[in-house]
């Protein structure tokens, strides 16, 4: 057993903390706040002529509301304790297990609670597990008993509290958003039949020459009417680069960048997927794919072309 396993263990038995004296003994207030807050209409909680009526000598208290009794209030949970955090939390943060959640908590009530009793708690460690992975991280189950007694030391109430310690796993960074094209009424149209997986071509209305990238008037005749034809995704690779600097967060490196010469004529400079850097050549068949980067944004980009496919 190692060193710091034994000074965990050496817990089992010990009492954490000091013993807790709730702020205000059972009242009837805080009774009627607690069965209105969970829509709990057993008269009992609030009247005395109905608790008689079923042999009690007057209104209880739910015995769910155990632990609010000793409660510290809103104050003292945000204000820095004077004693410090108890010995055994800082044990188990020198491990690591900083984070926690709440796993189990199973009570056994001895007796009914009445207006005026005044109730305190003790918490005594049961157990303390062996490191385990769990999908929060590593950490270790550790359980409690508390004990809840009356003004004259009777027990009440036992409530058996287990806790996971844990060490945070590791978030990954989120992955940058990859840099947004500069759109303007001239290409608008392109980019939103990309976000549809359309890949079209700007044609001249009057001499139907096709043109790329988007433009206001067509540079063979200046006419600036224009519609779109589909392409057919389909094309060859006419040249291209290999980039490994500057680097950009939001891409995978080695990244190629190719002009991709497209079946109707025009060329468009897009990456290249499904290929090794080195395997890419210039002529090379290839056909459409798509980038998907984020919700907002679909780029064209064009892999090797399957034999079938040519």
């Amino acid at each position: 057993m190692s060193d710091y396993e034994g000074r965990l263990q050496a817990w089992v038995g010990r009492q954490v903390g000091v013993r807790r004296v709730g702020q205000d003994p059972v009242n009837v207030p805080m009774i009627r706040h607690w069965v209105e807050a969970m829509e709990d209409g057993n008269p009992v909680y609030l009247d005395d002529a109905a608790a008689r009526e079923t042999g009690r000598e007057g209104v209880v208290a739910p015995a769910s509301m155990i632990q609010a009794w000793t409660m510290r209030g809103y104050a003292a949970s945000v204000r820095e304790d004077p004693a410090g955090p108890d010995e055994l939390t800082e044990l188990l943060a020198e491990g690591g297990y900083t984070s926690v959640v709440a796993t189990d908590s199973e009570f056994e009530f001895h007796r009914e609670l009445v207006p005026g009793d005044h109730v305190s708690v003790e918490e005594t460690v049961e157990s303390i597990s062996p490191e385990k992975n769990t999908a929060l991280g590593a950490g270790r189950f550790v359980s409690t008993v508390k004990t809840y007694r009356d003004a004259s030391g009777e027990v009440v109430a036992t409530q058996r509290w287990r806790l996971l310690r844990f060490r945070p796993a590791a978030k990954p960074e989120p992955k940058p958003l990859r840099p947004r094209p500069a759109i303007n009424l001239d290409n608008a149209f392109w980019f939103e039949a990309a976000r549809e997986h359309r890949l079209v071509i700007q044609r001249c209305a009057d001499c139907k020459s096709l043109r790329h990238p988007p433009g206001p008037c067509c540079p063979q005749c200046g006419s600036f009417d224009w519609d779109t034809v589909e392409a057919q995704g389909e094309g060859h690779v006419h040249s291209y680069v290999v980039n490994h600097h500057p680097r950009h967060p939001a891409f995978d490196y080695p990244l190629v960048v190719a002009v991709i010469e497209l079946a109707e004529g025009t060329r468009l400079i897009t990456n290249m997927t499904g290929v090794a850097p080195e395997d890419v050549e210039v002529g090379m068949p290839v056909v459409l794919d798509w980038i998907d980067p984020d919700p907002d944004l679909s780029l064209p980009a064009f892999r090797p072309a399957e034999p079938k496919e040519r």
